[in-house]
């Protein structure tokens, strides 16, 4: 489900009740509520807004959990879900091309934040989706949003020079991407080739492990080819804040996140807790999105060239100039300590290094 097109199309009600309070709530409302989108609105997700999702509205109207009449997810069947269905009356809601939705509306067990989830809910876009294409990656959408990028200081250290100065960005469109790091099985179902060197006989499991020794070329030929991109610095950033500002994302037993670095081990495998390896994908707590291993097991490409911040708003920042011949990762690794792990730790590598089993790959994808 995704791919909303609005067609405002007159509409009329036999209950003189439902016409007045239509109109009412048109007049008032309506700009707002189409900017919540028609996908959101196809309740019974049929790919057309009109009398079956308004019917199945009225019949779920009061304090409703995580059900698909809640269009903007606070919780309540009520007048302003009423106000998203009529909105967009008429419209019509392709579903993904490229995906299969798994999930429409973000499971609050999952996606803790609140804010969060009325956000997700606010694109019309299905929240969970597996790329149909091989090798069928999984994925969670990511709201537009600004937030503060740069250094988030933990208890136990500053920041170094290049998470500096902060500066706000804003991301004006949601995006997909990936919940957990490119698997190992994953990789050689589209090359035929596995680079790894956690890999089997001598490692357990390796096709669940994350896919490592590449190059920032290979890990965007290999997205590329599967429909997917790498994400952007600000991209992954703001991903794995999840809506928190401490140096480390959320817990569930630190819901508004963290700066203790000896926190990390729940959240990443890294040097204390991993035996001098990389472990299998999703085996530790996701932040508030639902993104797993952003701390941690090994390193992942961005498509940004390594470069200096500026202390000015930016929107939709894509990195510095290729004069700096560095390509950016993110995220720390399984040799390192929880320092290198956190939300505003930068690292920089040759594109065309790949001989580390440190860096790793995360894809995303536009809507």
């Amino acid at each position: 489900m995704a791919a909303c097109i609005s067609r405002p199309t007159a509409f009329t009600f036999a209950h003189p009740v439902i016409a007045l309070i239509a109109a009412t709530a048109a007049l008032l409302f309506a700009s707002a509520a189409r900017a919540q989108g028609a996908c959101g609105a196809d309740i019974n997700r049929d790919g057309v807004v009109g009398p079956a999702d308004l019917s199945q509205l009225l019949g779920a109207w009061g304090a409703c959990s995580n059900c698909t009449a809640d269009t903007n997810l606070d919780g309540a069947v009520n007048a302003a879900d009423l106000t998203v269905v009529l909105a967009n009356w008429g419209a019509s809601c392709a579903p993904l091309t490229w995906a299969t939705t798994l999930e429409y509306s973000p499971n609050p067990a999952v996606v803790t934040s609140a804010a969060m989830r009325q956000a997700i809910a606010a694109t019309g876009r299905p929240w969970r989706v597996r790329t149909n294409a091989s090798p069928q990656i999984e994925m969670l959408l990511v709201p537009p949003g600004t937030f503060q990028m740069g250094c988030s200081s933990s208890i136990q250290a500053g920041c170094a020079t290049d998470e500096v100065p902060v500066h706000a960005v804003t991301l004006t469109s949601a995006f997909y991407l990936g919940r957990y790091e490119v698997t190992q099985a994953q990789w050689l179902a589209v090359v035929g080739l596995n680079p790894s060197f956690f890999q089997a006989p001598n490692y357990p499991n390796s096709g669940n492990r994350p896919v490592e020794r590449l190059s920032q070329i290979q890990a965007a030929s290999f997205a590329a080819s599967s429909g997917l991109r790498l994400p952007t610095e600000a991209e992954w950033e703001y991903a794995y804040r999840g809506g928190t500002t401490t140096a480390y994302h959320s817990t569930p037993r630190a819901p508004m996140g963290s700066d203790d670095q000896n926190a990390v081990v729940n959240i990443g495998w890294i040097e204390a807790n991993s035996s001098g390896q990389t472990h299998i994908v999703g085996g530790l707590a996701p932040n508030a999105l639902g993104f797993h291993d952003m701390s941690g097991n090994v390193y992942e490409w961005c498509s940004d060239w390594y470069g200096p911040y500026s202390a000015s708003p930016q929107t939709n920042p894509t990195g510095g100039s290729s004069a700096s011949g560095e390509r950016v990762a993110r995220g720390g690794s399984y040799n390192l300590p929880p320092y290198y792990a956190g939300a505003s730790k930068r690292f920089k590598f040759l594109p065309n290094y790949q001989f580390s089993p440190i860096i790793g790959v995360r894809v995303a994808r536009n809507p």
